[in-house]
């Protein structure tokens, strides 16, 4: 009995040997919440994380250990330690970039790691004074997520826009926008879909950001963060099917040639059907990249991405007496034989980063090519009997080649006490886009047609050719910039932020049907600051201020007229405070108050009507809580509520003074629920939800407010093979998801049901 006492005694006593020490990037940054782990004697012992400071401590028992210190992007690094009783010893871990050995995976809770996207610099994710959501591959693949509008509805603040249906459109803090989407962080803005089956993570970051990605981004952008090729050897397989039709087939395969060089292929394949009559998808990628690592301080990325898509357009159902039309969710309105929508996109693009003694290297360039077009028929008006509803129709082509080249230097230095992380960087641009527009005809001079209320999925000839005011032009639009940045570490407790970018932004457009040719030129400087103050290491509390334009061509700058080519750009301010906390390594809690100033819009001078004046303005003062991490060892969450009141405030061209802004809801909430219910049986369950909102900027239209539930069953099967079904819509609620107007509204599906099968090995 002694015996056993006294050896749990000896268990219980601290370590005789401490071990402290340091991890750092190439540029002696400290990297905080990296992975400090050790094993002693063939036992593995728990792992710590480093700090602010990138410092850490763990006690070792006696005999020889070997520590490891790893963080995502970073290829880790082993030391062997021998320990000795009552000894102390101190050691710096740097680490150099990934590409010799593999990276470490990114983990599904991101609150504690580093985070380029909205500094251009490795910052901890808790310290960047921005409101920003990540979700990881993880979460795509749990929820059988395909597209960007399935993605935001576990993003606080973020709504899908129908966008006629054929393209992405995001609405972010009350600001409407089918351009502010980037790829590692480079400009992504032709309307199209885009698929998620070779993203790393999709990120989120809220508010302007000029200062990192140029004009636009008035609410927010949506950056997607491509899968990369590792150094060692992986496949993976992902066979989905479900109702409705629908079935998808996803590969991804990693593979060393060498010690210096890796390739990855990713590919998919997806046909569907829909809930909606008619309506069909068809789609197919494919992006192989590769990894050049010449040295440890030498990272080269080259990735082309293919991606078809060709679906069914679908403008969904009209609106009687201020609601959604009363009819069954499947009727389709117009004839979808004629309604297609098609999107080739080709993008190839190359980064190259290059590791000096104190400072960090970085060049990347793209190019993309995209091909769309779409045709389809638009329900309008129901008459006061609803016998009759009007359908117009129309095709657009548009043939759009982005190139953009940026550099960044990132530099440490110091100032007496005063801790820097410099940015200095440089951005040009070219973009070169043609658009065709032609107006439906039912008969010699008839642009709109009236068919049945109760039966209006109609097969009637329709020539298409152009109108006296369709679109036959080409734009080019040349964009130069330079910007810089300064974090300063002020103390352990005091952090600051400040830049400025400085745009030349000149947009030429020739209008091929009368010859004009117009220009507009416009340089904005765009200011950003921000304050973040640390009483505790994992709590960050911050303040910002943030400005952002939008040239007066609009997002998509289809077009010029001698009105637009005299506006000024819009412009926006951004006023936010807001709290990050990782509780734990895998928990954080983040909210945000914020008050978005939107100003120059325009609006009809009172004095004279035919004249246009930039008096008109929009306010959005909102709310976010996020939550993304694990409550327990067999319970993880993600998602978050939203308050927002969009406004205008001053009366535009589109509505009075005291509008409600379309399809902003004053609260949104969404929650997705990971359960580990038994060692190999999983579970999911979801809620989203909203409040009601409008379809359109005249408030006329109201889209009811609704709650809906979906679950998920995942069960490991041998091998390495995971077998998951998924359920949208559990309750079978009927309700409204968006809109493009008063007249084209988005139901939501029924309830579905999708079974997918992953093998990896």
């Amino acid at each position: 009995m002694l015996v056993a006492l006294a050896l749990a005694v000896a268990l219980l006593e601290p370590a005789s040997f401490t071990f402290a020490g340091r991890v750092a990037d190439p540029m002696a940054a400290p990297i905080s919440g990296a992975s400090v782990t050790a094993v002693c004697g063939g036992r593995a012992l728990p792992a710590v994380a480093t700090d602010a400071r990138g410092e850490f401590t763990i006690p070792l028992p006696a005999g020889r250990c070997t520590v490891t210190a790893a963080f995502e992007g970073f290829a880790p690094t082993v030391q062997v330690v021998e320990a000795r009783d009552g000894g102390r010893e101190s050691r710096t871990f740097v680490l150099q970039i990934a590409g010799v050995q593999e990276a470490v995976s990114v983990s599904a809770a991101i609150g504690g790691v580093d985070f380029a996207a909205a500094t251009k610099t490795l910052t901890p994710l808790r310290d960047v004074p921005q409101s920003v959501t990540v979700v990881p591959r993880a979460m795509m693949r749990d929820q059988l997520m395909t597209s960007i509008g399935q993605v935001v509805q576990y993003v606080p603040g973020i709504a899908a826009h129908q966008g006629e249906n054929n393209r992405d459109q995001i609405i972010v803090r009350g600001q409407s926008s089918s351009a502010d989407f980037f790829v590692n962080g480079v400009r992504d803005d032709m309307q199209y879909y885009r698929d998620v089956y070779n993203l790393e993570r999709i990120e989120a970051l809220k508010g302007p950001n000029a200062l990192v990605f140029g004009r636009g981004g008035a609410g927010g952008v949506i950056n997607r963060v491509m899968k990369q090729a590792g150094f060692q050897p992986a496949r993976e397989l992902s066979v989905q099917g479900g109702m409705f039709g629908n079935g998808r087939v996803t590969a991804g395969l990693d593979q060393p040639l060498g010690r210096a060089v890796a390739m990855r292929l990713d590919g998919m394949f997806e046909h569907a059907g829909s809930f909606r009559d008619g309506v069909t998808l068809d789609r197919y990628g494919v992006t192989p990249t590769v990894t050049i690592a010449p040295d440890a301080r030498t990272k080269v990325t080259l990735r082309f991405e293919h991606l078809h898509d060709g679906r069914v357009a679908d403008r969904g159902i009209p609106s009687v007496s201020g609601r959604p039309a009363d009819v069954d969710v499947a009727t389709y309105f117009g004839n979808p034989a004629e309604s297609r929508v098609r999107s080739r996109v080709n993008i190839a693009a190359a980064a190259v980063e290059r590791q000096f003694d104190g400072f960090l290297l970085r060049n990347q360039t793209l190019v993309g090519n995209y091909d769309r077009f779409y045709q389809n028929f638009v329900p309008g008006a129901v008459d006061a009997a609803r016998t009759f509803v009007t359908l117009t129709a129309y095709n657009n082509a548009s043939n759009r080649t982005n190139v953009f080249n940026q550099t960044d230097l990132i530099a440490r230095a110091s100032t007496g006490v005063l801790q820097h992380t410099l940015l200095v960087g440089a951005e040009i641009g070219r973009q070169f886009t043609d658009n065709f527009r032609q107006t439906g005809f039912f008969g010699p001079a008839a642009t709109s047609i009236r068919v049945p209320y109760d039966s209006p999925t109609v097969a009637l000839p329709v020539t298409f050719h152009q109108s006296g005011t369709d679109a036959d032009n080409h734009v080019q639009t040349h964009v130069g910039a330079v910007y810089a940045q300064d974090q300063v570490d002020v103390s352990r407790y005091l952090q600051l932020v400040g830049g400025l970018r400085f745009d030349r932004f000149d947009l030429q457009y020739h209008n091929n049907r009368n010859g004009d040719a117009l220009e507009r030129p416009d340089t904005l400087v765009s200011p950003r600051l921000g304050a973040v103050v640390k009483p505790i290491e994992p709590v960050s509390i911050y303040g910002s201020y943030s400005v952002s334009y939008l040239p007066s061509s609009g997002d998509q700058f289809s077009s010029l007229t001698t009105i637009t080519q005299q506006a000024k750009p819009e412009k926006f301010d951004n006023y936010e405070v807001g709290a990050k906390w990782d509780v734990r390594p895998r928990l954080s809690f983040t909210t945000a108050l914020y008050r978005l100033d939107r100003v120059n819009t325009r609006a009809t001078d009172p004095n004279d009507p035919t004249r246009i004046v930039q008096t008109g303005a929009q306010r959005t003062n909102g709310y976010e809580l996020g939550v993304n991490g694990a409550l327990s060892r067999a319970w993880s969450v993600a998602g978050g509520y939203a308050y927002q009141d969009a406004v205008v405030t001053s009366a535009t061209t589109a509505a009075a003074a005291g509008a409600q802004v379309a399809q902003v809801p004053h609260h949104t909430f969404s929650l997705w629920n990971m359960l580990q219910l038994h060692p190999r049986i999983g579970a999911g369950i979801g809620i989203v939800s909203r409040s009601d909102m409008f379809a359109a900027i005249d408030d006329a239209v109201t889209l009811p407010g609704y709650a809906r539930v979906d679950a998920a069953l995942y069960v490991p099967l041998a091998g390495g093979v995971r077998l998951q079904a998924n359920v949208e819509n559990v309750f079978d609620r009927r309700y409204y998801v968006n809109a493009d107007s008063n007249t084209n509204i988005s139901p939501g599906s029924p309830r579905a049901l999708r079974v997918g099968l992953t093998a990896a090995f």
